[in-house]
């Protein structure tokens, strides 16, 4: 399992969760609700957690 921490503007971070959800080979186990960043009302963090579907040889 991953633990990632994601940053970005809401529009990137919801565009980027969505490729991930496609991914075939990825299962997206949890995301977080977004943060803002300090400082700054234009950025924000995700946090998520994702396994590999497939297996390695």
């Amino acid at each position: 399992m991953l633990k990632i921490r994601m940053q970005g503007t809401k529009k990137d971070l919801h565009w980027f969760r969505q490729l991930l959800e496609r991914h075939e080979g990825v299962d997206v186990m949890s995301v977080s609700e977004s943060f803002a960043n300090k400082g700054t009302n234009k950025y924000f963090r995700v946090y998520a957690e994702v396994e590999r579907t497939e297996k390695i040889d």
